[in-house]
């Protein structure tokens, strides 16, 4: 599987596109805003999207969300259904911290620890890894080598959770339940910041070093 990034909102959230190198069909994560800038790089990998995939309910990762549906006639996939109330109350945390108005919607399908989405050729397992937030999910391209990872782990360090309903012990005991055993070599693409991989986190992430 191929992919590109594109940094978007104030809050430099990575707006992922994965995409199926044999039918040049794509797949959307986390469009969370600035919606010319993923549009431009929808255009410049000169793929079809398939499908919006949503990691978590974070204004940040959907505030583009229901706009971009309208624009692309997709499915929206994800997150799990916990972060319901998250979508629901997009427009307020939109204007709350600034952003342009947001629109609420309701996903095409939600998502559950186990399942799989498909888009092209390629196939992406579902792991619900709940602690930043109560519906984060993880996407997993095992064949790549790939983790499309939301806010659970980052370079250095992981996702907040002083946010309403996020929980610490929920966000480490899913990283060493879920992530960890995907792998050293697993590579991973962060909402937000520099890429790394398990391996790396394992070894020098002082969140880990317990686990």
């Amino acid at each position: 599987m191929e992919f590109r990034t594109t940094v978007v909102t104030p809050f430099v959230q990575n707006c992922t596109l994965l995409i199926c190198p044999q039918t040049k069909e794509a797949a959307l994560v986390d469009p969370g805003g600035d919606i010319d800038k993923i549009r431009s790089m929808i255009d410049s990998a000169h793929v079809t999207v398939k499908a919006i995939l949503l990691t978590h309910g974070h204004v940040d990762h959907v505030a583009a969300v229901a706009d971009l549906k309208e624009e692309l006639d997709v499915p929206i996939i994800g997150p799990h259904k916990d972060d319901n109330y998250l979508i629901q109350n997009v427009g307020e945390y939109a204007a709350n911290f600034g952003f342009p108005p947001a629109h609420s919607f309701v996903p095409d399908r939600w998502l559950m620890h186990g399942e799989r989405v498909q888009f092209g050729e390629q196939t992406l397992d579902v792991y619900h890894c709940p602690g930043h937030s109560p519906g984060h999910v993880i996407f997993v391209d095992q064949k790549g080598k790939l983790i499309v990872m939301g806010d659970v782990l980052f370079r250095g360090s992981i996702g907040r959770t002083d946010l309403p309903n996020g929980s610490m012990d929920a966000l480490l005991n899913s990283i060493k339940e879920h992530v960890l055993p995907l792998g050293d070599d697993m590579q991973f693409i962060p909402g937000h910041g520099r890429f790394s991989t398990v391996g790396e986190e394992r070894k020098n992430n002082p969140f880990l070093q317990h686990l």
